[in-house]
């Protein structure tokens, strides 16, 4: 079975990869996810629930600005130029999770003040959830899209760890 670049990333490097770009950021998106539900339900804009939830929305935002440089000029560019994508599944995979990256960097710049400055709590609020809400959907779509087998769609090369800047 082939594999998306996507897949190849977490399985090289053993345990690394799969902690780096898996296990950091969707503890800490989690984690986000959960307490944002807290927040939803209890409007509690105090106390250890939002203090973790506001930290790992920082911590998680700044992390994934790190994951999104990574990828773009170690694998993205690369493979890009050499025209290695492996169908249209690969290309869904890795841009989907860098899509999803995206709102979570959202937060940490609403948490840190930079944007949204104008909104009240419950206007934040809302951003807050419905960026939460987008780095679900497009994490998913990366996991899914990323387990897929891109042979499914006729590529038809090696079936391994080919490409993938390690």
């Amino acid at each position: 079975m082939g594999m998306t670049h996507y897949m190849e990333l977490l399985a090289v490097n053993q345990p690394w990869n799969l902690i780096i770009f898996m296990g950091i950021p969707i503890v800490l998106a989690e984690t986000l996810a959960i307490t944002e539900l807290y927040i939803l339900f209890t409007r509690k804009f105090d106390g250890i629930v939002h203090t973790i939830n506001r930290w790992s929305g920082i911590a998680v935002g700044i992390y994934f600005v790190g994951i999104i440089i990574y990828i773009v000029t170690q694998a993205i560019i690369p493979i890009t130029a050499k025209g290695e994508w492996r169908t249209i599944i690969d290309v869904i995979a890795v841009y989907t999770y860098i899509i999803g990256g995206l709102p979570l960097i959202w937060i940490a710049l609403q948490e840190l003040g930079f944007v949204d400055k104008n909104k009240d709590r419950e206007g934040k609020l809302k951003v807050h959830a419905t960026c939460v809400a987008i780095f679900l959907i497009f994490g998913h779509i990366a996991m899914i899209f990323g387990m897929m087998d891109p042979a499914i769609l006729g590529h038809a090369g090696m079936h391994g760890m080919e490409g993938m800047k390690h």
